[in-house]
């Protein structure tokens, strides 16, 4: 499995299955690691190697393989640029993404920073902005305690993740406006990925689909086929 250095930092992804490539940018907040798929109500990585080139990468300092410094000047950005190396170090110019959770913001700052990096992208229950600003804060003091970030990196990290005011948290609504690639959006429900969220990406965005149900038992195999269909129809001949 590769691991690799860019920009100071030390970024490790597995790679599973052939074809087209699709990045998965997993959940757990700032705890996404490939393992963090295996809690998810089903595991992209089984349902699309078979079919694809899957690239499943951990985000620098998620627990995972991969690490880098923390300053307080650091913030969406830098774990996109993070995100566009992993495509480069496997040789690809444009792939599909998937991601939940934190992986929505991800996608979100993917597709307004490097559009032409992806064909389609899904995702399930983004995070977003909805009266919580308060637990992303605790989230961001507990997962930066645990690691002895300074207090003062710690801050301007937190505040450039969670502070401002767009419901996406990495993007604001003009810049989903200007979104042109297709997106399937699979909507949360909870604290952390409030509807809002999910109802503001598929509003806004001009190609964008929304999927209501999909994580109780009964619905998982329709919301599987459903993203299967959708990258599909979205995968270069």
């Amino acid at each position: 499995m590769p691991t690799f250095t860019h920009d100071g930092a030390t970024l490790h992804y597995e790679e599973h299955g052939s074809g087209f490539p699709v990045l998965l940018l997993a959940p757990g907040g700032l705890r996404s690691t490939v393992a963090a798929w295996q809690r998810a109500p089903w595991n992209p990585v089984d349902e699309l190697a078979p079919l694809y080139r899957v690239l499943a990468m951990d985000q620098r300092n998620a627990g995972g393989g991969s690490s880098g410094p923390v300053s307080g000047s650091d913030g969406w950005d830098t774990y996109t640029a993070d995100q566009l190396a992993v495509l480069d170090h496997a040789g690809v110019e444009r792939a599909h993404v998937l991601g939940m959770c934190i992986g929505g913001a991800f996608i979100a700052n993917l597709l307004r920073t490097a559009p032409d990096r992806v064909a389609a992208a899904v995702a399930l229950q983004p995070i977003g902005l909805s009266g919580n600003r308060e637990r992303f804060h605790e989230m961001v003091q507990d997962w930066g305690e645990e690691r002895g970030i300074p207090a003062e990196d710690l801050a301007g990290f937190r505040d450039n993740l969670y502070g401002g005011d767009d419901v996406l948290w990495s993007v604001s609504d003009a810049d989903v406006e200007r979104f042109r690639n297709p997106i399937l959006v699979l909507m949360g429900d909870d604290e952390f990925h409030p509807q809002v969220a999910s109802r503001t990406l598929a509003r806004l965005a001009p190609h964008a689909t929304l999927l209501e149900t999909w994580k109780d038992p009964d619905s998982i195999p329709m919301a599987q086929m459903a993203v299967a269909e959708f990258l599909t129809s979205h995968t270069p001949a």
